[in-house]
C-alpha cells in the first residue's frame, strides 16, 4: 500500500502564507513518486485570484480594502474564490501512476475522491457537466456555476478547485465552504449583474446543521484514503519548509506586483 504525507493545519493562517506553503510543497516534489495532502484554514476573509486573472477586472479592490478582505494571487488557474469559513484542501503530487499525467484525468480522480468523503458526511454529490459559455469565458466567481467535473449537490457547487501542472508534477487546491459567504462574494466581485444568482451550497446548508472544520476533515481524509487505496501518515511542516514558506510569503505573495500580475516569476 502506498503512503501519502498528511498535513492538517488547524491554526488559521494568513492567505499569503497559505499560498506560500502550497507552493513550497509543490516545489519540494522530487523525482520519486510522492504525494502530500494538506487541509487548512484562513485567518481572515481572503479573495484569491486565478493566476491569469486581472484583479482590476474581476475584483472590487476598494471594497476589499474597506472591509478588511485580503487579496492573494494563486499559481493555479481558475476564477475568484472568497476563502473564509471553509475547509481548504491541497494535493501536491508527482505520482503519475495514481493520477495520470494529464490535468483533466487527475482533476476528475480527485473530485471522485472528494465525493467519497462527502458521502461519509451523509451527502450525495456528483460531478457536473460543462458550464455555460458565459461562465467559462467571463469574469464570474468560481462558485457562480459548477464547471465540468466539479462537485455539485442538486446543481449547486460545493467544491471549487484549480490545478497547476509542470510535467508529471501538479498542485491542486480547492475550497469547500462550511458556511455560505454568497452575499460578500457578490459584493467583492465585479459581476456586472448585482442580482446574479450564485449556484453554490455550503456543507452546513447541505446537511441542515453547523459543520465544524475537524469533523469535515476527518471524513474527507477517510474518503481520500479509501478511494485511492493509500495510507496517510501525519507529518507537519518541517522547520526548513516553514522557513521557506515564510520567505516566499514575504517575497512573492505579499508583493503587490505579484498580486496585480505585474510580475510572473515563479508562477
Amino acid at each position: 500500500m502506498k503512503s501519502w504525507r498528511l498535513i492538517v493545519d488547524r491554526t488559521p493562517l494568513p492567505g499569503a502564507l497559505n499560498m506560500a506553503v502550497d507552493e513550497v510543497l509543490f516545489r519540494s516534489l522530487g523525482a520519486e513518486p510522492e504525494t502530500v495532502l494538506r487541509f487548512y484554514r484562513w485567518a481572515r476573509p481572503t479573495a484569491s485570484l486565478g493566476y491569469s486573472q486581472s484583479a482590476e477586472r474581476v475584483l472590487d479592490l476598494d471594497y476589499c480594502r474597506r472591509n478588511g478582505i485580503d487579496v492573494v494571487r494563486r499559481i493555479t488557474g481558475g476564477k475568484i474564490v472568497l476563502h473564509d469559513r471553509e475547509v481548504t484542501y491541497s494535493i501536491a503530487s508527482s505520482d503519475t501512476a495514481i493520477f495520470s499525467a494529464t490535468l483533466a484525468d487527475s482533476y476528475r480522480l480527485i473530485s471522485l475522491a472528494l465525493v467519497r468523503g462527502l458521502a461519509k458526511m451523509g451527502l450525495t454529490a456528483g460531478l457536473a457537466g460543462p458550464a455555460p459559455e458565459t461562465y467559462r469565458k467571463g469574469g464570474l466567481p468560481c462558485f457562480a456555476y459548477p464547471a465540468r467535473d466539479e462537485i455539485e449537490i442538486q446543481g449547486r457547487k460545493i467544491v471549487g478547485s484549480a490545478q497547476k501542472r509542470l510535467g508529471g508534477r501538479f498542485l491542486q487546491h480547492g475550497s469547500i465552504p462550511l458556511e455560505s459567504d454568497e452575499e460578500i462574494l457578490k459584493k467583492i466581485s465585479l459581476l456586472g449583474e448585482p442580482n446574479a444568482e450564485m449556484k453554490m451550497i455550503s456543507l452546513s446548508e447541505a446537511l441542515g446543521r453547523t459543520v465544524e472544520f475537524e469533523w469535515a476533515v476527518e471524513r474527507l481524509v477517510e474518503g481520500m484514503a479509501e478511494f485511492f487505496g493509500v495510507a496517510l501518515r501525519s507529518q507537519p511542516l518541517s522547520s526548513e519548509e516553514s522557513s521557506a514558506a515564510v520567505e516566499l510569503q514575504k517575497k512573492k505573495y505579499e508583493n503587490e506586483a505579484w498580486t496585480r500580475r505585474l510580475i510572473r516569476s515563479g508562477g
